[in-house]
């Protein structure tokens, strides 16, 4: 309950303070520090004290499913997770624009997990709304979404502002990259968990992409 109630605060100090206000928050209630930077290509060896208990879990993908909500303007020709072997499973996700430029990109994200005692999915402490194209042009304006997009930085090639004239890939993110995610960079709680992105073209809905994961 400690563990979640300090992890609930960081989150909600992100989504609704400044970033200031946030970093002396942080710093007074979770004693947060960097105690160790290492080599970024094994992962990175970075660990956050966040003044949480150490958590030993394991990741695993169980499902994506990518929705186009208007065919004529994009569709998705990759969406699938792909296990080659028992120790590497990768997501690769593949949109095709067929009215390009495109100038203003908006996502809504959200987290939800399954609660014991409820069906289904209900929203776990993240839902928010984040204007794509100002974001890439300054990332810490928005630590949350900065830590989100985190997940996908290296393997995609979202990583410019706007305009896209292009497809945008994400291409073979691996499950051992989510896993450091998610267990050293802010241990989540153990669980299963639907990362859920709406995505928003010149303020439309034109696609659905939902990420189903186990933290065990």
């Amino acid at each position: 309950m400690e563990y979640f109630c300090k992890l609930l605060l960081l989150v909600s100090c992100y989504q609704n303070m400044s970033i200031q206000k946030c970093g002396l928050l942080v710093l007074f209630a979770l004693s947060y520090s960097v105690v160790q930077v290492g080599d970024l290509k094994s992962l990175g060896k970075i660990q956050i004290n966040l003044g949480l208990p150490q958590i030993s879990s394991k990741f695993e993908f169980t499902n994506i499913r990518c929705n186009s909500l208007d065919k004529q303007y994009s569709d998705f020709e990759h969406c699938f997770i792909k296990s080659i072997n028992r120790s590497y499973k990768y997501v690769t996700v593949r949109v095709k624009l067929f009215k390009t430029p495109l100038t203003k990109l908006k996502t809504n994200i959200r987290i939800l997990k399954r609660f014991d005692g409820y069906n289904g999915y209900r929203p776990f402490m993240v839902n928010m709304t984040v204007d794509a194209c100002r974001f890439l042009e300054n990332m810490n304006s928005n630590p949350m979404a900065n830590y989100l997009y985190g997940f996908i930085k290296p393997y995609t090639n979202m990583n410019h502002s706007c305009p896209y004239d292009h497809d945008l890939i994400v291409d073979k993110l691996p499950i051992q990259f989510v896993n450091y995610q998610v267990t050293k960079v802010l241990p989540v709680p153990e669980g299963d968990y639907l990362h859920e992105t709406h995505w928003f073209a010149y303020d439309i809905k034109r696609a659905v992409v939902k990420i189903y994961g186990t933290i065990f």
